[in-house]
Order: structure tokens, then sequence, then C-alpha cells
């Protein structure tokens, strides 16, 4: 098609058999999208094309990744909101019939068992080397190996025991990735070797970095765990993404405890966030 059909935050320009997504810079361009730059989606990625109203007077268009072929995606695991959906692309609701007529175009161009996870990704993942900051550790990933090493403020004693972390791809299965909220999130490095046992607690397992408000956002740790199962993916071996919740012993709840009341002074945590915050803590023991 070659046409270009721009909205809220990013642009859409519609190529024969891809889609390149331009995503815009500003203050109110969420930062994923601008940590992304720009996406590059073959056709034979997506699974179908919607178009739905939306809030106060725009429409959504948005395209549908297969399963398995974004893994940025497939890193998130449903955990984005809309507003960070990267296939979502929100216009004033005059031109909802100029896109209808693109989502027509897509759809009629789908073609292939859309539903089925494809062998290998089909979009790139974010470049390596990539790189930030978690609560108990600094991350890098050189393309090769996964790095963590250890802030003396943040690690757990266990993590200090067990010395700075290094993870060759060829070791690896897979990644967990849970959205930072508040001091809950983390980033896990699953083993090949499934008999290998892990602590349930992201705190107490060297393998694991945890998330929390300034640490690990979103923008920054979501394209880094997408690189990582990327290069996974390219070893040959699969993720296999782990579900259990974990609960902190009573030295590591008293020291989320210290941390949170220093983001309390700071002023980056409102009175009623601390208290929320400080009695969810508190019902782990």
């Amino acid at each position: 098609m070659g046409d270009v059909l721009a909205g809220f935050h990013a642009a859409w320009e519609f190529e024969s058999d891809s889609v390149l997504i331009r995503y815009e810079r500003g203050i109110r361009t969420p930062k994923l999208f601008q940590a992304l730059g720009e996406r590059h989606v073959p056709l034979a990625a997506l699974s179908g094309v919607t178009l739905t109203p939306g809030r106060r007077g725009t429409v959504v268009l948005r395209a549908e990744p297969r399963p398995g072929a974004d893994p940025l995606m497939e890193a998130a695991a449903g955990q984005l909101p809309e507003g960070s959906d990267p296939y979502r692309l929100v216009l004033p609701a005059e031109r909802e019939v100029l896109a209808e007529y693109y989502a027509d175009e897509l759809r009629a161009r789908l073609t292939g068992p859309g539903a089925e996870p494809p062998d290998g990704y089909l979009v790139a993942a974010p470049k390596a080397p990539r790189h930030f900051k978690a609560y108990d550790a600094k991350v890098s990933f050189d393309g090769s190996s996964v790095h963590f090493r250890w802030s003396w403020t943040g690690a757990s004693s266990a993590k200090w025991k067990a010395g700075d972390q290094r993870f060759p791809i060829a070791d690896l299965s897979g990644v967990e990735w849970r959205r930072p909220e508040a001091l809950e999130g983390h980033l896990r490095l699953l083993p090949r070797d499934a008999s290998a046992e892990r602590p349930v607690q992201p705190d107490q397992d060297p393998a694991t970095v945890v998330f929390g408000l300034g640490y690990g956002a979103v923008h920054e740790s979501l394209p880094f765990a997408a690189a990582v199962l990327a290069a996974v993916r390219a070893k040959g071996t699969t993720a296999a993404p782990a579900t259990a919740r974990h609960h902190h012993g009573p030295a590591d709840v008293a020291e989320r405890i210290r941390h949170l009341g220093e983001l309390h002074r700071a002023g980056l945590v409102t009175d009623e966030e601390f208290a929320a915050k400080k009695a969810d803590l508190l019902a782990e023991l």
C-alpha cells in the first residue's frame, strides 16, 4: 500500500507485506514507545485486525500479533495496560472511515495459520547490549550472557553470599518478567535444567532481580527481557514461564518497609500508598 496513517503517539506505514510502526517522541508519549522507536512488523506475524471505539471521541485500530511471533509481547505475557500496547493506534473518531479502509486492506493481506505460533520470532527483538538498574542489582546483557551485579543497599544476604552472577544464554530456557508495581516486580532467568530447584521468593533467588518504584521501569526492563528471550530462542531452547507467587521472610519485609519509608520521605510515595503497601508487606509475614 505504501500509505501512512498517523494517530496519537504513533504512525503506521503500510507496505505490501508488513507494517512499519514509528512512535513519536514527546512528554505525552508512553516511555515504552519512545524506547522502542520503531518496529517492523511482517504481516505473517499478525493473526487479525480490529477497529473499536476508543475513549473521548477516538477509535482504536489494533493489529493482533500471533502467539510466539513477537518476543516483546511474549515477555510481557499480557501484563501491559492498553495505553502501553505497541500494537494499538489511537485515532480521532472522524478518521474512522479511513481507519476501517486500512483495517480491511490489512485483513485481505493476512494469510496462513495466524492463530498458530510460528517456528521462530517474526518481529525483531530489541538489540543488545542492554542494561538497567533493578532494586537489588545492576543488570546487563551483552548478547551472549546476562550479568547481575548486586547492590549493597538492596540485595538480600542470600544473593550476597551467592556473589555476582553471570548466565550464558546457552544455559537458559527463558525469562519470567513481572511488571514492576511498587515493590512487586521481578525478572527471573529460567535455567535449561528443569530439575534445578529455585527459591520461590525472588528476593532469595540469585537468578532473579527485583523491581520497585524507580527501579526496573517497564520501558527498560521489558525490552531487556525480550532481547534475552529472543537470544535464548535463537539457541533452540524454549521459555517456560513460572506462575508461583512469592512470600517474603521477616528480614526481607523489614528491609522493604525501610526502603518504602525512604521513598515516602523523598516524596515519591504518597501517605496513602505508603500505608497500603506497608500493610501488604506485613500481611506476607
